[in-house]
C-alpha cells in the first residue's frame, strides 16, 4: 500500500505563488507515475500535472502550462507543484495521485492511490 500526504495548500492573492509537496510512504516503488489533479465545487476532478519517476514524461493542463511547474525528488519520495501567478480559477482542493505503471495518464481512473487532498483559495 502507498500512503500520500500532501501540504502547503493554503489562501493567497491573484498573482501569487504557492508550493505544494506530497510525500510518499510505503511501498513507494508502486509511485512510479505521479500526478496533481483539482477539484473545485461542482465541478469534475480534472488533471494538473505529472511526472514519471525518471523525470522524463511531464505533463501540464493546458490552463496551467507556463506557470505551474512539477518536480519529484525520489531520494526524499517527495512529489511537488509549484503554483506561480495564480489566477481566482486556481481555487480547488489540489490532491496528489500515484500509478504503477510508468506511462503517462489523465484520468482519474487511471491512479492507484490519491492524497486526502489541500486547500487552494486564490482571491482577487
Amino acid at each position: 500500500q502507498v500512503r500520500l500526504v500532501e501540504s502547503g495548500g493554503g489562501s493567497v492573492q491573484a498573482g501569487g505563488s504557492l508550493r505544494l509537496s506530497c510525500a510518499a510512504s510505503g511501498r513507494t516503488f508502486s509511485t512510479n507515475y505521479m500526478a496533481w489533479f483539482r477539484q473545485a465545487p461542482g465541478k469534475e476532478r480534472e488533471f494538473v500535472g505529472g511526472i514519471a519517476r525518471s523525470g522524463n514524461s511531464i505533463y501540464y493542463a493546458e490552463s496551467v502550462e507556463g506557470r505551474f511547474t512539477i518536480s519529484r525528488d525520489n531520494a526524499k519520495n517527495t512529489f511537488y507543484l509549484q503554483m506561480n501567478s495564480l489566477k481566482a480559477e486556481d481555487t480547488a482542493v489540489y490532491y496528489c495521485a500515484a500509478r504503477r505503471y510508468s506511462n503517462y495518464g489523465a484520468q482519474p481512473f487511471e491512479y492507484d492511490y490519491w492524497g486526502q487532498g489541500t486547500q487552494v483559495t486564490v482571491s482577487t
